[in-house]
């Protein structure tokens, strides 16, 4: 969420007009991200996020835009887009796609326990299941035909080591990918990066007993349709993991994918080639995090994420995760 984009307060106050959200309030850029420009709107009507988009055309952005709205729509806590007048869910700004959605409740838990890891586990299922009857189709943009065309792009920068890594890991992937198994695997609309800082918790009403509430999941900008173990893999990857070293939690692993079966149990496959799918996951970020870091875009706010955090959760993962049930990697 970098400000790659600036806006005005002119022209701001022009593009609102196709908006029936009150007046300005308070506009100001959200650093964190790296993706596209994101910035906190509050008008007299309420709180909202403005997010330009800086890859995303036009042509792709409806099935972000009407996932989430098919989500909300299902009682799923995500942001709502706001219609213009026209009735469309985007608009030109300074010359690209840009829209405004809901601001969520609640801030992000960055250092999260078991009983968050139960609040994300049980959402993340439900949302799963309420993409079902989503009528739009759009393949994860960051799966396989991405990794083969990025990793020739980063080899120049790593070393030896991590080269053999790299090229090693995506044969892997290729063989599980063309599988029957993988085939066999139940899927659809995921949000493909529900890392922590993509997840809002409020407080808690102390009269329903429960610890934590979820506020709600942001940032679908990555969503896409894909195997849907495929999305708790990446969340696993990074809510249930010792960020220092790689090592899975298994406390937290067990709490969030015991919270997730109780909404949808997993399949047998899924639960053979679950090793398999944390590998993906965390191939998938630590190849998009190298290039990020090493072919960089410039941006008036930009913090690049640290590649390495994802190659030392990948070396783990080769080890074996010993959960959730019957491992047989593809080989």
């Amino acid at each position: 969420m970098a400000v790659f984009t600036a806006v005005t307060e002119p022209q701001l106050a022009q593009w609102m007009r196709d908006y029936d959200l009150g007046e300005v309030v308070d506009f100001r850029g959200i650093q964190s991200g790296i993706e596209n420009s994101n910035f906190f709107l509050t008008t007299t009507r309420g709180e909202y996020v403005l997010t330009i988009f800086e890859k995303l055309t036009a042509a792709q952005l409806p099935f972000y835009l009407d996932l989430m709205r098919h989500l909300a729509r299902h009682r799923v806590p995500v942001p709502d887009p706001m219609p213009r007048a026209d009735g469309s869910l985007f608009g030109l700004l300074n010359g690209k796609p840009a829209a405004i959605v809901t601001k969520l409740e609640g801030s992000a838990e960055l250092a999260p326990r078991e009983e968050h890891c139960i609040e994300v586990g049980q959402m993340l299922a439900r949302m799963h299941l309420a993409g079902r009857d989503f009528p739009r189709q759009q393949p994860n943009l960051r799966s396989l035909p991405w990794w083969r065309e990025t990793v020739p792009a980063v080899l120049p920068f790593v070393t030896e080591a991590q080269r053999e890594l790299l090229t090693a890991e995506l044969a892997h992937q290729e063989t599980f990918f063309a599988s029957p198994d993988y085939a066999a695997m139940p899927g659809g609309p995921c949000h493909c990066d529900l890392f922590r800082d993509n997840v809002l918790f409020a407080h808690a009403d102390p009269s329903t007993g429960h610890a934590v509430r979820l506020g709600g999941f942001f940032d679908f900008y990555f969503a896409g349709c894909d195997k849907w173990l495929f999305d708790v893999a990446v969340t696993v990857n990074d809510w249930c993991v010792d960020i220092a070293t790689g090592k899975l939690d298994l406390a937290r692993v067990e709490a969030m994918l015991r919270a997730y079966q109780t909404v949808r149990p997993f399949t047998t496959e899924e639960n053979r080639h679950w090793d398999d799918m944390l590998r993906a996951g965390a191939y998938r970020f630590w190849v998009s995090r190298l290039y990020d870091f090493h072919l960089p875009r410039a941006a008036e706010l930009l913090k690049p994420h640290d590649p390495t955090q994802f190659e030392r959760i990948l070396r783990e993962r080769l080890v074996g995760s010993a959960l959730p049930g019957v491992h047989t990697s593809c080989n």
